[in-house]
């Protein structure tokens, strides 16, 4: 076995908090919302964000945002406290009861990476953050021409700030 290398089995065989599947201690693998179990959490994510007016418009998320210019939003299950990004809880959150399988990326069809509006199976027009694998980010990251590196990530997060601070009080 090579040095530092954990297999996924192993990973998986400390159990995560409830309603969480996890990889090690930071990817989440499956994430679970029950709206009765995790009301007070659903309320709190909701309070954190700006919707427009129109049916399409953003919903921008107005709490923490992460070096690499992502919301963050802190959960509390089974007594621990887990990092996620606000676009992965937003699509849980849509799935009414239903988990976010591993493997499922919440991808961001508008771009804006402030944006938490789930665009449901179906919907035409701008799309916004949606169920995909990681081949459909990387192709869709390819097609907008999402600058890598350093330069990129500063930039988005500078993005994300000047969004959540334009709609910060609503």
């Amino acid at each position: 076995m090579q040095r530092g290398w954990v297999s996924k089995a192993a990973k998986r065989a400390a159990p995560g908090p409830e309603g969480v599947e996890t990889l090690g201690r930071s990817q989440p693998l499956r994430l679970v919302l029950d709206s009765r179990v995790h009301g007070e959490e659903l309320a709190r994510f909701e309070a954190s964000e700006v919707r427009g007016p129109g049916a399409n418009d953003w919903a921008i998320w107005r709490a923490a945002v992460g070096a690499e210019g992502y919301g963050r939003f802190l959960v509390r299950r089974a007594g621990q406290r887990m990092m996620l990004r606000a676009n992965r809880y937003a699509l849980v959150a849509a799935l009414d009861g239903q988990p976010l399988e591993s493997g499922v990326r919440a991808l961001r069809g508008c771009n804006n990476p402030a944006c938490v509006r789930v665009s449901l199976a179906g919907e035409m027009g701008l799309l916004h953050v949606l169920p995909g694998t990681q081949r459909d980010n990387m192709l869709m990251m390819g097609r907008v021409a999402v600058r890598p590196g350093a330069n990129g990530v500063l930039a988005r997060r500078a993005r994300t700030v000047a969004l959540r601070e334009a709609v910060r009080h609503g």
